[in-house]
């Protein structure tokens, strides 16, 4: 049901071009909206792509972590006309991840319980002999390469994106009540270097997908007044509604 709980209250989103269904959430119990993404994904192209395309066959899972690495490991695929083994196995992290690869025709073998890689690299198990090829961002941490062995390949890369650093800046010194969300370690990281200099992180609330985005607001200091059980921006909204309901 409507109501006033995020009345008077400003949110900004900092990922990707927000869905619709979660402003028309924010605007049911009145809050204002803001998106201002702070990084943006570029396919990465390199001579990784011929040889990892050419020995698809010499493994047996696939894993993605993201749906950017989904979208890129698609296009080269297209691109060079190339289809995956039928044996193949895919193991996906997060939902919408899984949705995108669904969505290519790809079969789901595996999904951890949690959404995160630490997660994934403890319930995650090959047979003897078997090979996995973990498909990654620049900026993928090396949980997966550690606890799996898989081998990597990077098919895009995470920027900075600057356009938006001085509308994000105005947007915080002039909103009342802002509460910054981040959805991923990357996005804290460039708003501590670009947007903390102009506005002290004691005078934003923040709110975080998942613990390790958590983790990487922590090593700021910094304490997100929710991070949902549920890794999205869905539940996200839905528990800084609750929380503002039951003060």
């Amino acid at each position: 049901m409507p109501s006033n709980a995020l009345l008077g209250k400003t949110l900004i989103i900092t990922g990707s071009a927000v869905v619709r269904t979660v402003e028309q959430l924010i605007e049911q119990h009145h809050g204002k909206v803001y998106n201002y993404p702070l990084i943006e994904t570029v396919e990465k192209i390199s001579k990784e792509d011929k040889f990892y395309l050419q020995e698809l066959q010499a493994y047996h899972w696939l894993i993605f972590t993201s749906q950017n690495a989904v979208k890129s490991f698609v296009d080269k695929c297209i691109r060079h006309e190339q289809t995956i083994p039928a044996t193949m196995k895919i193991a996906a992290v997060g939902e919408k991840t899984a949705a995108l690869l669904k969505g290519h025709g790809y079969k789901i073998h595996f999904m951890p319980t949690v959404y995160s890689a630490d997660v994934f690299v403890k319930e995650f198990s090959m047979m003897p002999g078997e090979r996995a090829l973990f498909i990654r961002g620049s900026k993928a941490k090396k949980t997966i390469h550690k606890g799996t062995g898989a081998d990597e390949w990077t098919v895009y890369e995470t920027r900075p994106c600057s356009i938006y650093f001085a509308q994000l800046t105005q947007c915080l010194l002039t909103e009342k009540q802002p509460i910054v969300i981040f959805a991923s370690p990357s996005a804290v990281d460039i708003y501590a270097e670009h947007i903390v200099p102009h506005v002290a992180w004691q005078n934003v609330k923040f709110a975080s997908i998942g613990h390790v985005t958590t983790a990487a607001l922590e090593k700021h200091g910094v304490q997100p007044m929710v991070q949902p059980k549920i890794y999205t921006m869905q539940a996200v909204i839905e528990q800084l509604i609750l929380e503002e309901q039951t003060k």
